[in-house]
């Protein structure tokens, strides 16, 4: 049996938190948690009576006690960048929290801080790591779709979706002219992180829309208040190639020239009427062929489980000399996009945008 992936996490409060605890749960043969900073002692007790870990109240007790491969940082935007230079100043590998950095000048910092010097730092954006993503990843990395040139993706907000546009449209670094209108409309208040909505309540929706106009390649970045967990609201992301285009879970190629080719994507879920092997996800085909396979079956997890462990894997495939999965660097990009989609909406002017220090070489 291989050895544990073993790592520590900085924060108990946040939901963020509780998808590590779970997922540890659901995968002890592959993951363990050496302990937890927890500053409320109360919470702390109720962390460990729930999960079953140790809660410690300041980083030196942990380190003194426990041993991770790791640190990951669950923390808010306020604390988190400062938590994140003082274990790259210890020399420890370290999964932070999104965004690392609340501003670009803390951007700057841990870029001068941690990438120029090279300190081991990962940051946990598993958008891209979602089945469904990484499915229609393996097609447009395949060339499937031949030379990719749009990317419409009404899925998530700010860094989020922009992670996801880049990914999509094969973008580093590039730089980009940003237009950007917000739309303000009523809707019904839909669930919360909290759970369902308590009462019926008529709320003001922003929706926000941006083009991103890079050379040759367009993204197109949509997203209303809260829709990623509205009932109401639906998300949606399409890709077009010279050769197809990807709308949703529909696949739109060509057998040859003159012969129209639709596929769609199908998710295969074992314990569905008479298979008795369990209830998971099992992987993804698209027409006869796999474009993605749940490396964790047959845990039961939901797809942002399934991502945020893939992170995890990946995170301990980095420390141990593996390559990049979502660096400091790209996160730091994601962001100053997402800033510069507000100004361009703010400002109702169009914003070009410029090499940034994490961007040279």
């Amino acid at each position: 049996m291989a050895h544990p992936i073993v790592f520590s996490i900085i924060g108990g409060g946040s939901f963020r938190a509780q998808y590590y605890l779970r997922i540890v749960h659901m995968l002890p043969q592959i993951f363990q948690v050496a302990g937890m900073v927890v500053r409320d002692e109360t919470q702390g007790k109720e962390l460990e009576e729930r999960w079953s870990v140790k809660t410690y109240r300041t980083l030196g007790h942990l380190l003194e006690n426990e041993h991770p491969d790791f640190v990951v940082t669950s923390l808010s935007g306020s604390v988190n960048a400062r938590y994140v230079m003082e274990l790259a100043d210890m020399d420890l590998p370290v999964l932070s929290e999104t965004p690392p950095g609340n501003s670009l000048q803390e951007l700057y910092t841990l870029h001068e801080e941690l990438t120029v010097k090279k300190k081991k730092i990962q940051v946990a954006e598993q958008y891209h790591l979602h089945p469904m993503h990484m499915a229609r990843l393996s097609l447009i990395q395949s060339e499937f779709l031949g030379k990719v040139t749009e990317a419409t993706v009404s899925i998530s907000h700010f860094y989020h979706g922009i992670s996801l546009i880049r990914k999509m449209l094969g973008i580093t670094f590039e730089n980009a002219v940003i237009t950007g209108k917000r739309f303000v409309s009523p809707i019904l208040a839909g669930p919360g992180r909290e759970g369902p909505p308590k009462e019926e309540k008529l709320i003001s929706a922003e929706r926000d829309l941006a083009w991103l106009q890079f050379d040759g390649k367009l993204g197109i970045y949509d997203f209303t208040k809260d829709q990623h967990r509205s009932w109401i609201r639906s998300n949606h992301l399409s890709v077009r190639g010279t050769k197809g285009e990807l709308f949703d879970e529909r696949i739109s190629v060509l057998q040859d020239y003159q012969t129209p080719l639709p596929l769609s994507f199908q998710r295969v879920n074992k314990g569905e009427q008479e298979n008795q092997e369990g209830y998971y996800l099992d992987g993804i085909l698209a027409g006869e062929r796999w474009v993605y396979k749940n490396p964790f079956a047959p845990a039961r997890l939901y797809d942002d489980e399934i991502a945020i462990a893939t992170c995890l894997k990946k995170m301990a495939h980095y420390v141990s000399g593996g390559p990049d999965f979502y660096s400091l660097q790209e996160a730091s990009q994601d962001h100053y996009l997402g800033l510069m989609i507000q100004k361009a909406i703010e400002t109702g002017q169009p914003v070009h945008t410029e090499n940034q220090p994490w961007s040279e070489g």
